[in-house]
């Protein structure tokens, strides 16, 4: 393929993306008029400061992320018979892990397809194309999606910040097959949750919990459980699975809650499941006035602090919740914190909460640790794809 070039400026160190850095920022490139008019999702070979190859980059003018690394070799063809590769790749790792159909697919840079997040449900995926070039050639993305899996439907989701980002719109919509007409079963942890895969969030259920929620169940026989921020029921669902007595779950948004009920109905626990519906630090400040207590209390907010700009307020947030939910823990209980903030690394979520829970006078152990699934793998030169942080203490 004859593809044109797009220059490192001639200070900036190629190394790091020989080594497999994804991402090149604009600031670190040649943006001449040829390159600031490259249609984007256009293909360019990226080359260092002397004009020797790196490989082949997909271009988005539009992104702070300007390039992003599709393959190092520099003659590589992105087409249908590329992306079944990736494609299959991918799931041959899902099949090593998985016994059932239901898990994140692609989790894009980490699975070598950038920007791109797929979630599979049975005989349905959903894709989320959240960088240009995969906008492109969503068309050729879906037909290989379905070679692959043999899925007979394939969902565009095209909600969320990462495509406002890239200057793509937020239509979603059917590829291949018909949009279900309601939510849909997910089997996992010995749970039934319903996903609303059209509009509920992200696309419609959270993969990257699962083994969170089955570490926190294996504490939930016989407990009382409070799920904050619960979205569809996720850890709740998995404690009443696992043998809680009972579990509340809190959430702001009366869709979900409505699903999480749906999920206990299918399970036949309605009767030890309940919701409430509001602000959940308003909900956890209402608890602790009432004199609620808890075995088990957990936290699973939306990200604070998406991005570094919003660094500061986050972790203050997360010290609030954990300040808030600590005293509804009964003596020896446990208190799950989770972060899925991209700017938050480990170290300062554990420092925010731990500082939380010192202010809410509770002493504490911290007994695990846990990350996202391995269906969510972790580009090692890129450390955003280990977003998710979860911490348990004993009170």
């Amino acid at each position: 393929m004859d593809y044109p070039a797009l220059r490192l400026k001639p200070k900036v160190d190629p190394r790091p993306l020989r080594r497999g850095f994804p991402w090149v920022y604009g600031s670190d490139l040649v943006m001449d008029r040829r390159a600031k008019g490259r249609v984007p999702g256009s293909l360019a070979v990226l080359e260092d400061g002397d004009r020797k190859p790196i490989g082949l980059v997909a271009v988005n003018p539009q992104s702070k992320i300007t390039a992003r690394l599709l393959d190092r070799d520099p003659e590589a063809v992105v087409d249908r018979v590329w992306l079944v590769a990736r494609l299959e790749r991918s799931l041959s790792l899902r099949r090593h892990l998985y016994d059932a159909p239901y898990y994140r697919l692609v989790h894009a840079e980490a699975d070598g397809l950038p920007g791109v997040v797929i979630d599979r449900f049975g005989a349905l995926c959903v894709v989320q194309p959240n960088a240009a070039w995969a906008e492109v050639l969503i068309e050729e993305l879906a037909q290989a999606v379905m070679d692959v899996t043999g899925c007979a439907t394939v969902l565009k989701n095209a909600s969320g910040r990462a495509r406002s980002l890239e200057g793509l719109d937020d239509v979603s919509g059917a590829l291949i097959g018909e949009t279900p007409t309601g939510p849909v079963p997910v089997p996992m942890n010995d749970a039934t949750y319903l996903a609303d895969l059209v509009g509920g969030q992200k696309t419609g259920i959270f993969y990257d919990q699962r083994p969170n929620h089955a570490f926190v169940a294996g504490l939930c026989d016989g407990a009382r459980v409070l799920d904050v921020f619960s979205h569809v029921g996720g850890f709740a669902l998995a404690a009443l699975a696992a043998g809680a007595q009972e579990a509340l779950a809190v959430d702001g948004s009366a869709p979900a809650l409505e699903l999480a009920a749906g999920g206990a109905k299918a399970m036949g626990v309605q009767d030890r499941f309940a919701t409430r519906q509001g602000d959940a630090f308003e909900m956890l400040a209402a608890l602790d006035k009432d004199g609620e207590r808890f075995d088990v209390v957990i936290c699973d907010p939306p990200a604070f602090a998406p991005a570094k700009p919003a660094l500061d307020a986050g972790l203050r947030a997360y010290e609030k919740v954990a300040r808030l939910a600590a005293p509804l823990v009964r003596e020896g209980g446990y208190l799950c914190l989770c972060s899925c903030s991209h700017a938050v690394d480990l170290t300062a979520f554990r420092t925010a909460s731990i500082r939380g829970v010192g202010r809410a006078r509770r002493s504490s152990a911290l007994i695990h640790t846990g990350f996202a699934g391995p269906d969510h793998p972790v580009h090692p030169q890129l450390a955003a794809t280990g977003y998710l942080k979860a911490l348990v203490f004993r009170l």
